[in-house]
């Protein structure tokens, strides 16, 4: 019997078969824990981390608020997509990380939109 982090992992593989991050449009990739919400920019065809945001940034905590709500995926979402469009790219292909486009993970997609970046 697979455990669930076993069956994400397997649905992130699948995913990752077909999306993947050019220097163009890069990969937004997206980390859930059950505290924390990451993201991270990532061009693969060079292996570069563009742009990175989660709830462990100083930016986005925001005098210690709860990290693990859909306000703080929001948050990481919009610190995101501020940093990527500062370093003069505007267009990504979304990476849910094998999980489902479903609260915090659409929070950060919704939050990166929010500031103007295109998927």
């Amino acid at each position: 019997m697979s455990n669930r982090r076993e069956l994400r992992l397997r649905r992130h593989r699948r995913v990752r078969k077909k999306v993947a991050g050019t220097a163009q449009r890069p990969r937004l990739n997206v980390f859930r824990s059950s505290r924390h919400i990451y993201a991270q920019v990532i061009d693969d065809t060079q292996g570069r981390t563009l742009a990175s945001a989660s709830t462990l940034d100083a930016e986005v905590l925001q005098g210690g608020r709860a990290t693990a709500t859909v306000e703080a995926a929001h948050r990481v979402g919009e610190t995101v997509a501020r940093r990527l469009l500062a370093a003069g790219v505007s267009q990504v292909v979304f990476d849910r990380g094998g999980y489902l486009y479903h609260g915090r993970v659409a929070a950060v997609a919704d939050g990166a939109r929010s500031v103007g970046l295109q998927f």
